[in-house]
């Protein structure tokens, strides 16, 4: 039946919802995006209007969907082929821009091969990254000295600038950093390891969705790092997460990265699959 998109978000959650729902590790991302939509507004990561997009099947199912925040990557759920094809050429019809996607490797290639086929375009690999769900918590052990504390308001300025270092250093980076802090800072989604009552090490964690909640930055200030800290803080907030209701506690790794990867298995988290970020030209 093909793609049907809008600018109206209860639309998209009353029509995709139970879709991306039914795979919650597997559409954490647009799962998460959608919440922080609905509750810190549709400027939560820009302030051009957000897309929504999804995909019925012929047997009147939806099987794939899309979100976008302009100008980050279209985040693309799990979809057929056919259903990542016919995305593409509803775009390059429509003559609307896609600068990059971000999704699960067999949706992201699948796109880009259409898009690059339908526009010219040549499609770069800019991030490969690994979604990991937590099994069974192994705190750090030998434990760093500090303990973990929700981050507050006083906290605001120290945690900007964190997760503007953070964008920074990885590449990337969801809207503006004071947007996302006064975001988490709102549910509590902050923690701070503390060492001699000085902040060392910082980790976030989105909303609850669908059982489901993923811890996203991890920031460690260089001069601070190798001391066991983000460990510490990582595994803080994944108990915290869980204590609260989160069945499913996930995070993605950048692959290129082979000391975090190593790092939160060691915590008992374990791989679930890849992610590609990929940009086009043009």
């Amino acid at each position: 039946m093909g793609w049907t998109t809008t600018h109206d978000l209860d639309a998209f959650t009353a029509a995709a919802g139970p879709f991306l729902r039914a795979e919650p590790a597997a559409h954490t991302v647009l799962l998460t995006a959608a919440a922080s939509l609905a509750a810190a507004g549709l400027d939560r990561y820009g302030d051009a209007p957000p897309e929504f997009g999804w995909w019925r099947g012929a047997d009147g199912r939806v099987a794939g969907a899309f979100l976008g925040t302009p100008p980050l990557p279209l985040l693309l759920a799990h979809m057929p082929p056919s259903a990542a094809a016919g995305l593409a050429e509803l775009r390059a019809a429509g003559g609307l821009p896609v600068t990059g996607i971000n999704a699960g490797r067999a949706a992201a290639e699948a796109f880009a091969g259409a898009w690059t086929a339908r526009t010219g375009a040549a499609g770069t690999v800019e991030e490969r990254h690994r979604l990991y769900r937590l099994g069974e918590l192994v705190p750090p052990d030998p434990a760093p000295p500090g303990r973990a504390r929700p981050a507050t308001a006083d906290d605001r300025d120290l945690l900007v600038d964190w997760t503007r270092e953070f964008h920074v250093e990885s590449g990337g980076g969801v809207g503006d950093p004071a947007r996302a802090v006064a975001d988490r800072l709102a549910y509590g989604g902050a923690t701070l390891w503390e060492d001699g009552g000085r902040p060392v090490s910082y980790a976030g964690i989105t909303r609850t969705v669908a059982g489901m909640a993923r811890v996203a930055p991890v920031y460690t200030p260089p001069p601070l790092r190798r001391r066991g800290y983000a460990a510490a803080v990582t595994a803080a907030v994944s108990r915290a997460a869980a204590a609260v209701g989160a069945r499913e506690v996930l995070l993605f790794t950048d692959l290129a990265n082979a000391t975090s990867n190593a790092l939160y298995q060691r915590l008992g988290y374990v791989p679930v699959e890849d992610h590609l970020v990929i940009s086009f030209d043009g």
